[in-house]
């Protein structure tokens, strides 16, 4: 389906409707049929009545008569029924493409976005697609088609009386032309607004904790009223403009049923028509009622649905990573659970990466500073590799340009000597291991959130990797073991079972190249020192790149790369440095190596 903004509501909206093409047609046919039974009444109560008038036999009559009432509500129930089904999956399919773009939209472009926005655009603004999806184009073509044949029953009654009915829907048609455009500027406010309103909501409830310690939530109290204040504003606005159209057309009805009464009891009493005939035609402005009605409906709901969709399309023209899946390997394949053989230490791969930057320049966006000048190192395959200096000095951003995240403005990012540009991102992504700086735990099970990136994993080799980073100790004393859920972003872990709940998934892809941002910060000293030996015995297969927060992590290393200020400043082994590097000297006389 399209993403371009340009294109206009209705041809988006055709595009949404068009693979329920076919439950559409079947319903416009039912809504027809529903229609035609309407219209064949005012004819049987015409005959009806003349028949009684004359003193006929009229059992017939009552039969059909009743027997279209039933039919009429039969045929309605099971045409309402496919439409409103149809309208849900309209929804469902909205949802589930724009659910897919948004989990692969670019780093950079998540950045400059509202999650909370995004969120509201999957739930409220699909939603109005509900409604519209079937108004508009069954009811909207059925409607139109039911008015046109109600009309020529009408003029084959009387044409004059119909006359009467014209000019006074003309003059409700001009009240409308105004108040409409006015329903889409006032939707489009309200749709904004509840954007906003979710963006608050989503950054105060995933701040909770902040908010609480900083005993700020009075003010966030505050702010969330005022979002929630100017989306009822909008929503008021939009409602006031839906209430005046409605208005309209019911007061045109209205008049129009006492013009008929008073033209038409004039013309029964001239001899012009008959009663039955004037009743035949009242029936049929009644019949006249509901489509008109549903087409100012109609008018109304597409002018928000308009706003929504211009919401969806510029989600679906937002920027998105190729998502091909990853070329199959044998080193990401889990043995079965009966071979898998004991073991003392992870089963990583057996092909480790070498990396290398070449005149790396990078800023995250155009307005901000450089973060990397013109970044230069070499890191060969295997062993373990530390990243330290001062914070600010571009090291998480090393990282975050290996995986892709966000691409160098200039220069090369080579593996293996190819540069990152030319592999494929899920075949990348991979070869790699991420443990973030704040390890993120999804909500969930303990399981599910350790078998992300490997959910065919088998049970012996999960066993071995959570007692390789000391989860098991943590998955015994939970109620439900590994099946217990960990709340929202892990709350219910500790920050120290979070870091080692991140390393277990990293460890679990076994990758061919492990990123360590700062693993260690929240470990007490035991942790910490069995995690040290765990990296160890990893670098014997794999290249280990780790952002050093604490000094004894760094002496381990194999080669230490000094950043500051966005370049590499030296490269070496830690008594190497100490002795020829003032800034790494300073750095490891404090015990502290700097962060970010």
């Amino acid at each position: 389906m399209s993403g371009r903004p340009d294109l206009p509501a209705w041809r988006v909206l055709l595009d949404h409707v068009r693979p329920f093409r076919t439950n559409l047609l079947l319903g416009g046919l039912l809504s027809a049929g529903t229609a035609a039974t309407g219209l064949a009444l005012p004819l049987v109560v015409r005959d009806l009545i003349t028949g009684l008038a004359e003193g006929g036999v009229v059992t017939g009559l009552l039969v059909l008569m009743s027997v279209l009432v039933l039919a009429h509500a039969a045929i309605g129930a099971v045409g309402a029924y496919l439409l409103e089904r149809t309208a849900e999956s309209v929804v469902l399919a909205a949802r589930q493409r724009l659910v897919s773009r948004l989990l692969w939209l670019r780093i950079p472009t998540l950045d400059d976005t509202e999650p909370g926005d995004l969120m509201s655009r999957v739930s409220t603004d699909t939603t109005l697609l509900r409604e519209v999806s079937t108004r508009s184009v069954v009811y909207g073509v059925t409607g139109v088609l039911t008015l046109l044949a109600t009309m020529t029953m009408m003029a084959l009654l009387d044409p004059v009386l119909l006359v009467v009915v014209l000019a006074v829907l003309c003059v409700a048609q001009v009240v409308l032309g105004v108040v409409v455009p006015r329903i889409a500027r006032a939707a489009e406010h309200t749709q904004e607004s509840v954007g906003a309103m979710s963006a608050a909501m989503e950054r105060a409830l995933g701040n909770l904790r902040t908010i609480k310690a900083s005993g700020a939530e009075e003010r966030e109290r505050d702010r969330l009223h005022d979002s929630a204040v100017r989306a009822w504003r909008g929503g008021v606005r939009a409602a006031t403009w839906h209430a005046v159209a409605g208005s309209t057309g019911g007061l045109a009805l209205q008049l129009s049923f006492i013009m008929v009464l008073a033209f038409g009891g004039a013309r029964v009493v001239s001899g012009d028509i008959d009663v039955g005939t004037l009743i035949a035609f009242l029936l049929y402005l009644y019949y006249l009622m509901p489509p008109l009605r549903e087409l100012t409906h109609v008018a109304g709901q597409y002018q928000v649905a308009a706003a929504a969709i211009a919401r969806i399309q510029e989600v679906e023209a937002l920027p998105t990573e190729p998502h091909a899946p990853p070329a199959a390997s044998p080193r990401v394949a889990s043995p079965p659970v009966a071979t898998a053989p004991p073991a003392a230490s992870p089963r990583v791969a057996t092909s480790p990466a070498a990396v290398a930057f070449e005149q790396v320049r990078f800023r995250y966006r155009p307005d901000l500073p450089e973060v990397h000048h013109a970044v230069t190192f070499e890191v060969p395959a295997g062993g373990m590799t530390a990243f330290v200096g001062p914070s600010g000095a571009g090291k998480t951003t090393v990282f975050s340009l290996l995986e892709r995240f966000y691409e160098p403005d200039s220069g090369r990012i080579l593996l293996d000597g190819e540069d990152l540009a030319d592999q494929p991102l899920a075949d990348l992504r991979a070869a790699i291991g991420y443990v973030e700086q704040d390890a993120p735990v999804l909500s969930g099970t303990l399981r599910e959130n350790l078998l992300v990136g490997a959910p065919h994993t088998g049970r012996a080799e999960l066993t071995e990797v959570l007692t390789t980073t000391r989860l098991d100790a943590v998955v015994a004393r939970l109620p439900d073991g590994l099946d217990t859920a960990v709340g929202h972003r892990g709350v219910k872990l500790s920050g120290g079972e979070r870091q080692r709940v991140a390393i277990a998934r990293a460890l679990l892809r076994r990758p061919r190249l492990l990123l360590l941002d700062e693993v260690t910060s929240q470990l007490d000293a035991v942790n910490e020192a069995a995690l040290r030996d765990t990296i160890a015995d990893v670098a014997g297969t794999t290249t280990v790149l780790v952002v050093a927060h604490r000094l004894s992590t760094v002496t381990t290393a194999d080669r230490i790369i000094v950043m500051d200020t966005g370049r590499v400043r030296a490269v070496g082994t830690h008594p190497h440095l100490v002795a020829t590097d003032r800034v790494y000297a300073e750095l490891a006389a404090t015990q502290l190596i700097g962060t970010g």
